[in-house]
């Protein structure tokens, strides 16, 4: 099957996409975006966790026939989905509205589209602030469950911008590292909503 989707605020075609094939084997083998590192294939480590539709999604787990017509975010595209993000919304963190809900809304995500740079998995620009905080923290070991944590941190900080240690823990408890304690993952989060809060 043929299966239209946007990227990273891209629009994609995959084409001889068979039933089975997941999201992460698409993103990784068939367009060359290997942020989304492939681990566990259960959902159970979160180091493939991307954004769809604005929701963070273990993309081993996500049929590719799943993505049609909608929009995935991974690690590559998070500096323009944050410079998105701040454009929409200034002053850092977004107002719940009258339904109670925060974030990026699917037609806002639909309207969303990232800016061309010199190569497609986004290397050589700008970073997101979580992507600053975890090198200025010192949160990358190994690097391979970096790109999950990262986009889930972002999804934490989009809806939460001041975390307490609690919330942290709680969004990140489905991102599994084996070189660390977890400690310089949290004062990255930290940092990174500090960071968030000075701006405002």
């Amino acid at each position: 099957m043929r299966v239209n989707f946007t990227v990273n605020g891209r629009k994609h075609e995959a084409d001889d996409v068979w039933e089975g094939e997941s999201l992460l084997y698409v993103l990784r083998e068939r367009m060359g975006l290997p942020g989304s590192k492939n681990a566990c294939e259960q959902g159970e480590c979160g180091s493939c966790t991307v954004r769809l539709d604005g929701v963070p999604v273990c993309s081993c787990l996500v049929a590719a026939g799943q993505v049609e017509g909608r929009e995935v975010v991974t690690v590559e595209g998070l500096a323009d989905y944050a410079g998105h993000r701040t454009a929409e919304h200034p002053g850092g963190g977004c107002v719940s509205g009258a339904s109670g809900t925060c974030g990026t809304t699917v037609d806002q995500a639909k309207r969303w589209q990232a800016k061309p740079s010199d190569g497609q998995a986004g290397e050589g620009g700008e970073l997101s602030p979580i992507q600053q905080a975890f090198i200025d923290a010192g949160a990358v070991q190994c690097g391979f469950c970096t790109p999950g944590l990262l986009v889930m941190a972002d999804e934490m900080l989009e809806k939460n911008p001041s975390p307490s240690d609690q919330d942290i823990r709680e969004a990140l408890s489905g991102n599994l590292c084996r070189c660390t304690g977890y400690e310089k993952i949290l004062d990255a989060v930290r940092l990174a909503a500090a960071r968030q809060e000075e701006t405002v």
